[in-house]
This record gives structure tokens, C-alpha cells and sequence, in this order.
């Protein structure tokens, strides 16, 4: 009682006055408190440190993958960009449609002059654009009536009604400029949605980097935070002896070095913490596309339990499916149809012009007005027409074929580099994969055989055979080899997710 009534007044300048009031058994078991104290809680660190998982408060929320993976997907102003690749493509397939769509003109001119009408001309058509042969339907009323008018042009008063079609027999009766655009807008419909794969590939795979960079950081923080907690704790037991007595002051000295070291630590862990949570959020967007912060509070998922190997089966599977639906390959793909389209529309081009027109004319304009015979709808009254045109050298043709051919070449040749650099990469990904696996199973036995060194220590130091310079080393030891461990860790979980990015797979 006296020694504690004389460290309340004053401990510096009564601690002498105490020990020498003291009587000896008592200050053997003042001295026995302090070096249990300083056993105890050298012997809670490694319970603490050796804890496979930190009891987090109520108030702490964990920032999983999964969470992480919705909003990316939902909200990301890059993914949503990415969505626009499909729907310009489909309104290039809309703008294509529109070369078939119906289309009605009309013209009038009249010339009235002198009390005289020189000409009175109406004109109009419905064309209708048919996807068989090229051909055009077309449906007419021309009224050309006038003491001006040129004869061949000149009809009743009444006018001249017609239908007829317009037929390619030779350039464009299996494709033609129309059909060909169409064709091609509707390959880079896939090939805007493999690119649009490709672009989310992206966007998650920066996404996932960064969230294990920060789970790395926050594992750091825990180790380090705790580090200092038991080095705070050594110390003060260490200086509580040191004033008894019965250690050295040295002993007091070099525990302050080493909270100090672990303070130092734990700051600079501190801004990689702020830093990597930073990253995080760079990737994180409401529904509204305001950006989002993630919360101070917040930590990473415990990936302990995530560290599943892959087998050979699934390493196959992600293979096969590489080499089927990588994204990549699809947008080379569809660039290779697109190709093979402009060859055949080339190939056609190569060949005469030769366009037949045909009508069937007549002036009725109803079917309840009677028409005289000669001038009703038969193979009497008609017109009809062609026109032929053909390059004697076809060298603007025959250049632009071999262009294409030259490009299909080197897509092919593309097509089996890419191919087999993405099925070398994801190769190499899965040994990186393994190679990590096997290093965190020993690391985590290395962790097993440095508690076992620690505790050791312990029982030396309890029998007077150690020293506190080696029980901080070996806890020091123990500290970086767990950050080790969190840092193969996260490298295995980015590994993993490069191993998904190479096949071209999104990582659920």
C-alpha cells in the first residue's frame, strides 16, 4: 500500500524513499507483478498477432468484391460507355434499313406565257426498294400536256399511269451497294458487343487490382496498429521494472526505440491505407452518376477462405472457352465476316453493267371510268429500256480486290498470334496462380514454426536465458512475415483475376 499511495503523489522522486521503506518481501513481490506483467503480455502478442481473423466492431462495415462488382457493373461511367458501342452499332444497322425504305417523289412545271400555255408538267413515282435481286418496284402518274411539250414526253390530258421494276442483270443481282452496307452494319453489331465485353474487362480488372492493393493495405494497418499496441505495452511494463530496479534502464530505452519504429510504421501504413481507398472509389458511381466515396470505416473482405486453387479441368475449360469467346477474337472475327463481305461486293463489282426497265402503261386513273382498249393496261402499251457499261481493264476493281485480300491475310495471320498469345498468357497466369498458392502454404507453416521460435524465447526469457532485444526481434520477425503473408495473398486474388482477364471472362 505504501508503494502505491507513494507512485500516486509522486513516482520520479519517491521511488527511492519507497524501496528503501519497503520491506524485502514485499518488494519481491512488487518485482514478481512487474515481470509477470511483462510475460503476460508478451505472451498475449502472440495470441493477438497469431489471430487468423480481427474482431471488427458493429460499426464496421466490409467492402466486399461482390458490392464492389455491382457498382462497377451498374454505375461506372466507363461501362456505360461501353453500352453505347452496341447501340451505335444497332443505329448503323437502322441507318442501313433505310436504303430499303419506300420513297415517293413529285415534280410540276408550268410555262404560261402570251395568252399561250407553252407546258404543263406533273410527275410522280413510288419506288419501292425489293432485297431480292436488287430490283425496284416502281408505281408512276406523269402529265405532260402543253403546245411546248417534247412529243416523246407528251401524254393525254388525262395522263399516263404506269408500273413497273428495274432488274441488275449483271452488276448488283446478287449484291449490290445496299445489301452489302446492311450485311456489314449487322457484323458490327457483334463486333461492337465483343469490343463492349472487352471495355467491362477492363474497367473490372482495374477495379479488382485496386480493391486487393487495398485490402493489402488495410492487412498492413491491422498488423502494424497491433504491433504497436503490444510494443506500447512492453514498454510500459519494461519502464514500470526499470524504476523498480530491476531491469535496466537500457532495456526501457531499447523498447521505446522499438515502439517508436512500429509507430513510424503504422504512419506510413496509414497514408497507403487513404491512398489505396482513394483508388477504390475512383471506380464507384451512384445511380445518378455523382461519385462516390467509400467510407472511412469501411474494410476489405477477409480473403483467407478465397484462396482455392484452380485445377487442370477448369484451367482446360477457360481455355476452350478462350479460344471460343474471348472478346478479342470475336471483334477479329467479325472484322474477318466484314472482310469476306466487301470481297464478295468487290468480286460483283467485277463484273458488266446491265440494268432492264419495264412499265406497263395506261390512262385509267379508277377502275369504274371506261378506257378504250388501246389505251387500258396491256402488253400493248409499255416501255422498256437498258443500259450497259463495262471497264475494258477493270484495274480500279481488280486494286481494291487485292487490297482486301492483302487485309484478309494479315487478319488471319492477327487472328492465330492473338490467339495463341492469349492462350500463353492465361498458361502463364495459372502458374503465377500456383506458384503463389505454394508460396502461401509455406508462408503460413513459416508463420507456425516463428510462433513456436517466439514462444521459445519466451520460456528462456522466463528463466533469465533471453533478452527483451531477442523477444523483439522475433515478434518483429513474426509481424513481417504475416504482412508477407497478406502481400502473397493479394498477389494470388490479382493473379486470380489476371487469370480471368486473360480468357476474356468476367470474374464473379
Amino acid at each position: 500500500m505504501a508503494f502505491r499511495q507513494a507512485w500516486k503523489e509522486n513516482p520520479k522522486k519517491k521511488i527511492l524513499e519507497v524501496k528503501s521503506r519497503t520491506k524485502p518481501t514485499q518488494m519481491n513481490k512488487i518485482i514478481k507483478w512487474g515481470l509477470t506483467g511483462l510475460l503476460l503480455c508478451t505472451r498475449l502478442s502472440i495470441q493477438d498477432l497469431s489471430a487468423k481473423k480481427v474482431d471488427t466492431p458493429d460499426s464496421v462495415k466490409v467492402f466486399s468484391v461482390r458490392d464492389l462488382q455491382e457498382l462497377v457493373l451498374l454505375n461506372n461511367p466507363v461501362v456505360k460507355q461501353a453500352g453505347l458501342l452496341s447501340e451505335a452499332a444497332r443505329a448503323r444497322v437502322s441507318q442501313a434499313l433505310g436504303s430499303f425504305d419506300p420513297s415517293l417523289k413529285a415534280s410540276f412545271d408550268q410555262k404560261y406565257f402570251g395568252g399561250t400555255n407553252y407546258y404543263n408538267q406533273w410527275a410522280s413515282e413510288l419506288k419501292v426498294p425489293l432485297w431480292l435481286a436488287g430490283a425496284d418496284l416502281k408505281i408512276g402518274f406523269d402529265r405532260n400536256v402543253g403546245s411546248y411539250t417534247n412529243p416523246e414526253t407528251t401524254t393525254p390530258l388525262s395522263g399516263l399511269a404506269g408500273v413497273g421494276i428495274s432488274v441488275p442483270l449483271g452488276q448488283g443481282l446478287l449484291i449490290d451497294a445496299r445489301r452489302n452496307t446492311l450485311r456489314q452494319a449487322r457484323v458490327m453489331v457483334n463486333y461492337a458487343e465483343a469490343e463492349r465485353a472487352n471495355e467491362i474487362n477492363k474497367v473490372w480488372f482495374q477495379a479488382v487490382k485496386d480493391y486487393w492493393n487495398w485490402f493489402y493495405a488495410h492487412q498492413q494497418y491491422n498488423l502494424a496498429r497491433r504491433g504497436v499496441d503490444l510494443a506500447n505495452n512492453r514498454y510500459l511494463a519494461t519502464r514500470n521494472q526499470a524504476l523498480l530496479g530491476d531491469k535496466p534502464a537500457i532495456d526501457s530505452v531499447e523498447a521505446f526505440i522499438t515502439l517508436q519504429e512500429r509507430s513510424i510504421q503504422l504512419a506510413r501504413v496509414q497514408i497507403e491505407v487513404q491512398n489505396t481507398r482513394l483508388l477504390v472509389s475512383n471506380h464507384l458511381w451512384d445511380d445518378k452518376g455523382n461519385p462516390m466515396e467509400l467510407p472511412e470505416d469501411a474494410v476489405a473482405v477477409n480473403a483467407d477462405s478465397a484462396a482455392a486453387g484452380i485445377t487442370s479441368a477448369q484451367l482446360d475449360h477457360l481455355m476452350n472457352t478462350a479460344e471460343d469467346n474471348h472478346p478479342k477474337l470475336q471483334m477479329l472475327r467479325n472484322k474477318g465476316l466484314q472482310l469476306a463481305l466487301e470481297r464478295n461486293y468487290l468480286r460483283e463489282m467485277m463484273k458488266p453493267k446491265l440494268n432492264l426497265s419495264g412499265s406497263l402503261l395506261t390512262t385509267r386513273r379508277d377502275f369504274t371510268s371506261y378506257v378504250p382498249e388501246y389505251y387500258d393496261v396491256g402488253w400493248n402499251n409499255y416501255k422498256v429500256g437498258f443500259d450497259f457499261s463495262f471497264p475494258l481493264f477493270l484495274r480500279s476493281a481488280r486494286g481494291k480486290l487485292n487490297e482486301i485480300k492483302v487485309k484478309q491475310m494479315d487478319l488471319n495471320l492477327d487472328l492465330k498470334n492473338e490467339t495463341r498469345t492469349i492462350l500463353t498468357s492465361i498458361r502463364s497466369s495459372f502458374n503465377d496462380l500456383k506458384a503463389y498458392q505454394t508460396q502461401l502454404t509455406i508462408q503460413t507453416q513459416s508463420i507456425t514454426n516463428q510462433e513456436i521460435l517466439l514462444r521459445g524465447e519466451l520460456q528462456k526469457f522466463e528463466l533469465g536465458e533471453s533478452t527483451l532485444f531477442l523477444i523483439n526481434s522475433r515478434e518483429t520477425k513474426l509481424i513481417d512475415m504475416m504482412i508477407k503473408r497478406a502481400e502473397l495473398l493479394t498477389k494470388y486474388q490479382q493473379s486470380l483475376a489476371d487469370l480471368y482477364y486473360k480468357a476474356g471472362i468476367l470474374q464473379n
